[in-house]
């Protein structure tokens, strides 16, 4: 059952927040937001869609419901929940971005929102382009944006890459970035949804001290996140949202053990979800070859030099092998995954890759934001070559497997990135490849969505078929891959047991982590 606003004051007064002031710096009261096909949100191009089609919403769903919330200057507030509760439509209340349809909020002071991985990227820039255009978007003059703009590039890691177009970063350089601008510029309000997820173990450390920085100088963080342990232990307060309402409000310890029972609920509760084309057959790996690297190297023409993305890389994959790829963000293994693609071209060695290819490797890859989930199932089945008629026959196993029956007519602009990557992968397992390629498409789900794709990629190499996933999960990465590689630097580290792979991979991070300490202290 919820706690109401006083029950929660009364509980916040029981155990004392770091640093919780009394200034409130966002009150929300009985607020609701309503979706609805006919509704003002809608753009001209989704309207003339919908009315060429005569499409008509089956009924309209609150995203929101009688939302009471007080957050306090110092506030470092944790919001948790399944995919499609209504957490990024919360943020995006907060941020501005949407009117309630009932209630009010209050909001003073400046919001910077970090809404999804390179909110208001344009791909064709460089990334010191986008770092000026963004910064002028938040209200920034160019000479204040000079003055922090080296400060924002130290603190993303990217080094030369800042000067390359955005389209050519991996999901993580696209955080990084995404979070630095945010952060840099000192908003009085920072909302972050699901920004870090993509970021490797030394950057999300990183951008940790740099949220408790923020909050030390009287502004307030809301942080949405899947990564319980997280929010468990670096916020002051948390909420727990369910399909729309507040379950629970409080001590982050309390309501995150409260929030994990109910994953293990919904858990135990779902249905089996087996999509009809498949056959489940025992799990072997084979002696046949399915991928074969041999000196592999992959470059990029720099500003001032040539950047190897990857250099003498060499690497066998056999049939029913689930090989986990590993590493610090930019080590390589998206241009990896590119390369096996086809969607990069060897500079140097040579990739074979023997079978039909399906990669995954961004969220919303493919999808038309003005259309609903619907027609984008059709529209990226059909570029997967699947036909329309076996579409047909397995569009409910996809609709059921992403748990989106409720918003499966709502357009995709208005997702979380949650809901993007469980259709995108839902899409994606109904395919019957040779070689799945999944690229951190998986870090925006949540617990239970997480679990059962863990079980879908299980299934899916039981027809002697290989999958290659890139995650900054070491959990998931121990529990579902057969093999791990760590990639450091754009080459090959360790190819092995995973939990080798991830134990050196662990000690070279703390490695880096004493060094960057020693190097300060000297």
């Amino acid at each position: 059952m919820a706690l109401t606003e006083r029950e929660l004051q009364k509980k916040m007064e029981q155990k004392p927040l770091k640093r919780r002031g009394k200034t409130a710096v966002i009150k929300a009261r009985d607020v609701g937001i309503k979706f609805n096909a006919e509704q003002r949100r809608e753009d001209f191009k989704t309207f003339t869609h919908n009315l060429l089609t005569k499409r008509r919403k089956k009924s309209e769903f609150w995203a929101l419901k009688g939302i009471d919330l007080t957050v306090y200057n110092g506030d470092i507030i944790g919001v948790i929940g399944f995919n499609g509760a209504g957490k990024t439509t919360l943020c995006r209340v907060i941020a501005k971005l949407l009117r309630p349809d009932l209630g009010k909020i209050s909001v003073k002071g400046e919001v910077s929102a970090l809404l999804s991985l390179g909110t208001g990227f344009k791909q064709e820039l460089t990334g010191r382009e986008n770092i000026y255009l963004n910064g002028m978007m938040l209200g920034f003059s160019r000479k204040e944006i000079d003055d922090i703009y080296q400060e924002i590039v130290d603190f993303s890691g990217l080094g030369h890459f800042v000067e390359e177009p955005i389209k050519v970063y991996s999901r993580g350089m696209r955080a990084r970035l995404g979070f630095s601008i945010a952060a840099m510029i000192e908003p009085e309000i920072l909302v972050l949804d699901e920004a870090l997820s993509a970021g490797d173990i030394e950057f999300n450390e990183r951008a940790t001290a740099k949220t408790r920085e923020i909050v030390s100088q009287t502004r307030a963080v809301v942080i949405v996140s899947h990564s319980i342990n997280y929010i468990e232990n670096n916020c002051t307060k948390v909420i727990w949202i369910e399909k729309g309402e507040i379950q629970a409000a409080g001590d982050p310890a309390e309501v995150c053990e409260r929030y994990r029972e109910r994953v293990k609920e919904k858990k135990a509760s779902q249905r089996k979800v087996r999509f009809a084309r498949f056959k489940k057959t025992e799990s072997v790996v084979g002696d046949r070859t399915a991928v074969k690297i041999k000196n592999l190297g992959v470059n990029f023409k720099l500003e001032h030099k040539t950047f190897w993305a990857l250099k003498n890389v060499n690497m066998t994959v056999k049939e029913g092998e689930v090989v986990g790829v590993i590493g610090h963000n930019g080590a390589g293994k998206t241009t990896l995954c590119r390369a096996l693609c086809g969607l990069l071209r060897a500079d140097r060695g040579k990739v074979k890759v023997k079978g039909d290819v399906t990669a995954l490797l961004s969220l919303g890859a493919g999808f038309n934001r003005q259309l609903p989930g619907r027609d984008n199932i059709y529209l990226n089945g059909l570029m997967l070559g699947i036909p329309r008629r076996q579409l047909d026959e397995i569009f409910s196993d996809i609709v059921a497997f992403a748990e989106l029956e409720k918003f499966i007519d709502t357009p995709v602009k208005y997702y979380s990135s949650g809901m993007l990557s469980r259709l995108g992968f839902s899409v994606a397992v109904s395919t019957d490849p040779d070689i799945f390629i999944i690229d951190e498409v998986l870090s925006a789900g949540d617990a239970s969505f997480n679990e059962k794709a863990s079980e879908r990629l299980q299934e899916m190499i039981a027809g002697s078929k290989a999958v290659i996933v890139v995650s900054h999960s070491m959990r998931f990465i121990q529990t579902v891959c057969t093999r791990v590689i760590w990639m450091k630097g754009g080459r090959v580290m360790y190819d092995g047991d995973p939990e080798e792979a991830v134990s050196r991979y662990r000690e070279d991070v703390r490695r880096g982590r004493r060094f960057k300490s020693t190097q300060r202290g000297g």
